[in-house]
């Protein structure tokens, strides 16, 4: 997939800055893609629902309403959806005309979570008055996958020098540096997302070797630093967190008895025996939920689900007719695959334990809305192709 061949196409050339003439369009959306973010969409209510009930009835803030959670979620569903909706029927060439200023808006908010954000479990993540607020963070995902895709296709040839990818890698630090103060995990998540960018634009694979090198000079630096010490801690509890069982461990310890215990049927829809146990079982930590209830066979086909969704994904990058909609393409697929890898990779202890969201499943009411946004964006991608399949 890589695009060198993309930058001189003769549909390329035929555009103007923005893309605004283009060959007609194909009529439809890529329907598989839509279909099976429908299923995870619907499975995801009915997992925070299952993961959630029990929770709401044993706290009395809740008041007995065991629907708490699903009623909201459900809410930011249809919001969501209508996002969706609505960016793709909106032609994305369009949007490479809004990119700078929302680059521009993510990296204030950024700053200004520092400054006033809300705290919450410890960290600075959220802007908002009273009760409405969103995480900069999010935002700053679609910010870089629009941007820095813009940047490039501006900059004809940028990658073809180390000061231009050097240049890339400035617009991309910037955000991933900002939101790395208070959420690494998130931080990883947008630095993904770049070097995925970066990776099917450039033409020289030596410069990742070296970006390699340094990610995991800056991840060990940021992880041993004396005032981020709890991140230096998730690294010994997850490599024995029966050292701290009743604390530091012990969502680890709960997540895997969880998935081992669900065998490979599991032991039922709603049946979840560690949700009593875990720490807010219908967020981060929802796929071990789905591994005790629906056992192997369950969890298989949720992965699965992901597979075809990034398989269309990485197909309609491919068949984009412009360099813009193949990089936006794939930055939205690498967006989804990042987070499932961390999810799942935390949920069964595979990586250190750290706050990163299950796409369409987990609780979570401004991470939805932004995902929704970018699948409407992907799916209005689909719809100028060059090779329909």
């Amino acid at each position: 997939m890589r695009t060198g061949n993309l930058r001189n196409s003769s549909s390329v050339r035929r555009h103007n800055e923005y893309g605004i003439k283009r060959k007609k369009k194909n009529q439809t959306f890529d329907i598989t893609l839509l279909f099976v973010i429908i299923l995870l969409l619907l499975f995801g209510l009915v997992m925070v629902f299952s993961s959630s009930y029990y929770y709401t009835l044993t706290r009395a803030k809740f008041n007995n309403d065991m629907y708490y959670f699903v009623k909201r979620q459900a809410v930011w569903t249809v919001l969501g959806v209508i996002a969706m909706t609505f960016f793709a029927n909106f032609p994305y060439k369009f949007l490479r005309r809004f990119t700078l200023p929302l680059y521009i808006f993510t990296n204030v908010c950024l700053i200004l979570v520092l400054i006033i954000g809300q705290d919450v479990n410890g960290s600075k993540r959220w802007l908002g008055v009273g009760p409405i607020g969103f995480q900069p963070s999010e935002v700053a995902k679609i910010a870089v996958i629009m941007f820095l895709s813009h940047y490039i296709v501006t900059h004809k040839g940028i990658l073809n020098t180390t000061k231009g990818f050097m240049r890339c890698c400035v617009v991309l630090l910037v955000p991933v540096v900002l939101v790395a103060v208070e959420n690494l995990s998130t931080a990883i998540v947008i630095a993904g997302i770049g070097m995925a960018i970066l990776f099917v634009a450039s033409p020289k694979i030596w410069y990742f070797v070296l970006a390699g090198f340094a990610a995991v000079f800056g991840g060990t630096v940021a992880i041993m630093l004396p005032q981020f010490s709890y991140r230096f801690d998730r690294v010994k509890y997850w490599l024995n967190p029966f050292l701290d069982p009743d604390d530091k461990g012990y969502q680890i310890i709960q997540s895997l008895y969880a998935v081992a215990s669900g065998g490979l049927f599991g032991l039922g829809l709603g049946q979840s025996r560690q949700k009593t146990y875990v720490p807010e079982p219908y967020n981060d930590i929802i796929f071990a939920i789905i591994c005790e209830e629906l056992g192997m066979v369950g969890a298989a086909i949720v992965i699965i689900l992901f597979v075809v969704l990034i398989w269309r994904g990485i197909k309609i990058a491919m068949n984009s007719d412009d360099l813009y909609g193949c990089l936006v393409a794939v930055g939205i697929v690498a967006l989804i695959g990042i987070q499932v890898i961390i999810n799942i990779a935390v949920a069964t202890n595979s990586m250190p334990n750290t706050g990163m969201a299950l796409p369409f499943i987990s609780y979570g009411g401004s991470g939805l809305l932004f995902t929704l946004s970018a699948m409407g964006v992907l799916l209005n991608i689909s719809k100028y192709q060059r090779n329909r399949r």
